[in-house]
């Protein structure tokens, strides 16, 4: 990755972890779930609101680092406007970017837009649960867990 362009996402990263999109609380939303990273203390509640199978609204609450805080807000921006299948198949690609084996014929986050600004997490381990946080929040608000998701 070039110079610039890891400057680009780092920037992307901190502005988004200091101005988050969808962040605040909503009202009866469809869906909700509770995640918590017991190795960095990030804590988050994420909403949505779904009608006929695609995601109208989706906004967060909580308190985390900033790769965690930085990951929920841009998740919430693409999640906005795709249908849940299409949210359970990002989930897929993103974990696989961030935990999966390091492939020099693909390269990571290939298709999934600004999202590939954490491509750069997997080098560092002990960020991915940041990372993966509301990706697994994500899972369990759709899935209708009432259990509050641990990366843990």
């Amino acid at each position: 990755m070039t110079s610039d362009l890891q400057d680009l996402y780092q920037d992307l990263i901190i502005d988004h972890s200091k101005r988050p999109r969808n962040f605040g609380p909503m009202e009866n939303p469809d869906y909700t779930a509770d995640g918590f990273n017991p190795l960095c203390g990030d804590k988050l509640k994420l909403f949505l609101k779904v009608e006929d199978g695609v995601i109208k609204d989706v906004k967060f609450v909580g308190a985390g680092c900033a790769i965690s805080t930085a990951s929920a807000s841009v998740m919430t921006d693409v999640l906005k406007g795709q249908t849940v299948t299409q949210a359970e198949n990002l989930f897929e690609t993103f974990h696989y970017m961030i935990t999966g084996p390091k492939d020099p014929q693909h390269h990571a986050g290939e298709g999934l837009g600004k999202l590939a600004v954490f491509a750069g997490v997997s080098e560092f381990p002990a960020r991915v649960k940041c990372a993966t946080l509301a990706w697994h929040t994500l899972k369990s608000a759709l899935a209708g867990s009432h259990d509050a998701t641990s990366t843990e």
